[in-house]
C-alpha cells in the first residue's frame, strides 16, 4: 500500500466524537473508504484502533481477512511515523498470520514496535487482537522513496 499521501500530509488530529485525541490520515482513499483507522501514542509506545463494522465482515460472519490485512498495513505506516517525517514511502513486504476472528461491534487494536529503521528501509512487527485476544500477527518493511512529480 502507498502510504505517500499520508505521509505528505501528515496524520491529522481528531478533535471530536470518539476518536478525539487520536490520529488519522486523510489522503489514502482506500483507507479511508476500508477504515477509518486510527492511532496514538501510549506508555511510549503506539496503538492504532477502529471499531468492526458489518463491511469488514466476510460471508460467515467474522472479520475478513483482507480487512486485517489492510489494518494492519495502516499499523505498518503508524507505528513508523516517527521515522518517516518529510519522507514518502511505499510497503514493501507485509506478512500475516491468522490466528483468531473479530465481530461486528468489536474494538480492533494494534500494537507493535519498529525492529529496524535504516536511511531507507523500515522493519515493523506488531500484533493486532480484540478484547485481548489475538486476531493476527504481522511483521512487514517499509520504503522511503522518491516522490514522483
Amino acid at each position: 500500500m502507498d502510504g505517500g499521501n499520508e505521509i505528505q500530509n501528515g496524520p491529522r488530529l481528531v478533535t471530536e466524537g470518539p476518536w478525539a485525541g487520536w490520529r488519522t490520515w486523510s489522503g489514502d482513499p482506500f483507507e479511508t473508504q476500508s477504515g477509518p483507522y486510527y492511532f496514538r501514542e501510549e506508555d511510549g509506545g503506539i496503538r492504532c484502533a477502529f471499531r468492526a463494522e458489518r463491511k469488514h465482515m466476510n460471508g460467515g460472519g467474522f472479520m475478513h481477512g483482507g480487512c486485517q490485512l489492510t489494518f494492519a498495513d495502516f499499523a505498518l505506516f503508524a507505528l513508523a511515523d516517527a521515522h518517516l517525517k518529510d519522507s514518502h514511502a511505499v510497503t514493501v513486504s507485509l506478512n500475516g498470520e491468522f490466528v483468531g476472528t473479530a465481530h461486528e461491534g468489536d474494538l480492533i487494536e494494534a500494537t507493535g514496535e519498529v525492529i529496524k529503521a535504516g536511511k531507507s528501509m523500515i522493519f515493523v512487527r506488531g500484533v493486532i487482537a480484540t478484547g485481548g485476544n489475538p486476531m493476527m500477527s504481522f511483521s512487514g518493511v517499509i520504503k522511503k522513496v522518491a516522490r514522483r512529480l
